[in-house]
């Protein structure tokens, strides 16, 4: 398995699953010194290799660094992203720009690159990580809304153009994770935590592990006949119609 932002959060948990699996991961990220401590931490079945999702040359020689060493890949996990909130009327170009770079077209660089590999292994998967931004409207978060409802859109398009090469893609929706992502978007007062567990069902963030499974379900055989699909892990965010 390849795992871009494999260096934390919700990257770093599917690697582990991964590894405790039995199976080997490759980890992505332009976090060298996060990198080195995860590597360290999952043992001699990871490597990492940094790389710079924006890059299209970085995605490139990342991935014939793996073709190289692995040869083939069962899976991919696309979860590099960043959070740069702001009202719509204010927000920079830059903030935009750089959102949707990351997330939609670094999703797309590293699933192409990834494509030939996937296709070798004959019965690749790809799951893409999205989030509950994709299905609603967040007020001061135009960038990543758009963007993840980008990645889901992306993802139903690929599994059906890749499907007759035995690839899968799929994506999961979490809701809101206690990751160090997430603690520092409260720590800096750009994230309400108490009124975000008070809308979902469940009453609480997810950890990490959680939708690191959810993950795994979808790339791996019990679910060999799911592509395309959109799988929400977000304490029942989404549905949550308790209006009165």
């Amino acid at each position: 398995m390849a795992i871009t932002g494999g260096a934390s959060g919700i990257g770093l948990s599917a690697a582990s699953e991964w590894v405790d699996s039995g199976g080997r991961v490759v980890l992505l990220d332009r976090d060298e010194s996060a990198l080195a401590a995860a590597t360290d931490r999952l043992g001699p079945a990871s490597r990492a290799i940094p790389v710079d999702v924006m890059d299209t040359a970085s995605v490139a020689a990342a991935f014939a660094d793996l073709a190289a060493s692995e040869g083939e890949l069962a899976a991919l996990v696309n979860s590099a992203g960043i959070a740069r909130p702001a009202p719509s009327a204010t927000m920079t170009d830059e903030d935009f720009t750089t959102v949707m770079d990351i997330h939609v077209n670094g999703t797309f660089r590293v699933c192409q690159a990834a494509y030939p590999l996937l296709r070798s292994s004959g019965a690749g998967s790809i799951v893409n990580v999205a989030s509950v931004a994709a299905l609603a409207g967040m007020p001061g978060r135009s960038n990543y809304t758009a963007a993840k409802a980008a990645i889901a859109g992306l993802t139903r398009t690929l599994a059906v153009e890749w499907a007759g090469e035995g690839i899968r893609v799929n994506a999961v929706g979490p809701g809101y994770v206690r990751t160090p992502f997430t603690d520092t978007l409260v720590a800096q007062g750009k994230l309400r935590a108490k009124g975000i567990e008070r809308r979902t069902p469940l009453g609480r963030f997810a950890e990490p592990g959680e939708i690191a499974q959810a993950v795994m379900f979808l790339a791996t055989s019990p679910s060999s006949y799911i592509t395309g699909h959109l799988l929400m892990a977000d304490g029942g965010l989404t549905i949550q119609g308790d209006w009165y």
